[in-house]
């Protein structure tokens, strides 16, 4: 298989070096268990701030398993064990001290299918918030859903019909709310798993130039079955395959001069 096969970031966006280079999270020796079976295997990298960092491999093999390591949704799984430290500005979101609840709170999540709630797009951003206790005021709750929609790039959209149903906006827009409600209670890292696999191709240039804007902010990670998106979109890239995390480097390294020949042969499409 010749270079001029393996997927070119040339052809896409330019991709913007971040000036810091703290690491947010630290993954230690991840492995995750449903019963008997294991999922992810033995996985550590660090994740810096500020940065996206994409995760590509074939249907089956970890990533969507993985990601919900990050901020603990695997809890709610039965029979699922999952061994290992992940540091969260350094702080190990696997002691049985840490809060869950504040934890979902610092590291939000957008899922693949748009899942507003059955509310107003006002209520939609201001449930968690109130939840919280982070507005104590109608004004304060006002101020915070035009910054949240703001952010998601959706307020000029919406604007005038706040009172409406976040069900009765069109796919793109319901992600954006989604996306708008997760940054409503001020996360500093954002897990995106497959945010663009429901949406056409216009919506998910939308919501890829809305994540080249919130990175400013936030740490991105996402889960994409596109590696043209990931080539578009992220600092560093993780290759899984059969649940073992086979290579981890800068995004144009990947996918120009990989270095492991599974994650050539999965870039040139031999498998996957």
């Amino acid at each position: 298989m010749t270079d001029n096969k393996i997927v070119s970031i040339s052809k896409f966006n330019k991709l913007k070096k971040s000036t810091s280079t703290k690491v947010k999270i630290v993954v230690q020796n991840i492995s995750v268990f449903y019963g008997e079976k294991k999922a992810v295997d033995n996985i550590s990298m660090n994740i810096n701030q500020n940065e996206v960092t994409s995760l590509i491999g074939p249907s089956g093999c970890g990533k969507s398993t993985f990601i919900r390591c990050i901020n603990r949704m695997n809890d709610v799984i039965e029979n699922c064990k999952v061994e290992g430290n992940i540091f969260f500005d350094k702080t190990n979101i696997n002691n049985p001290s840490v809060d869950i609840v504040k934890l979902r709170t610092s590291i939000g999540m957008v899922f693949q299918k748009p899942n507003p709630f059955p509310k107003s797009i006002y209520d939609n951003i201001v449930y968690a918030p109130r939840l919280h206790g982070l507005v104590s005021s109608k004004d304060e709750e006002k101020e915070l859903v035009e910054k949240s929609l703001i952010e998601a790039g959706l307020f000029n959209e919406v604007k005038d019909r706040l009172d409406d149903s976040g069900t009765s906006l069109s796919g793109g827009q319901q992600q954006r709310l989604c996306i708008a409600r997760a940054v409503a209670v001020n996360p500093s890292v954002i897990l995106m798993d497959e945010p663009c696999s429901s949406l056409d191709p216009v919506a998910t240039a939308v919501i890829e130039e809305l994540i080249d804007e919130l990175k400013k902010k936030r740490t991105i990670i996402i889960v994409t079955h596109n590696m043209q998106q990931a080539a578009r979109v992220s600092e560093k890239t993780a290759f899984f395959h059969l649940g073992k995390l086979i290579e981890f480097s800068d995004t144009e390294v990947i996918f120009t001069k990989p270095k492991e020949k599974q994650t050539l042969g999965y870039i040139t499409g031999r498998y996957g």
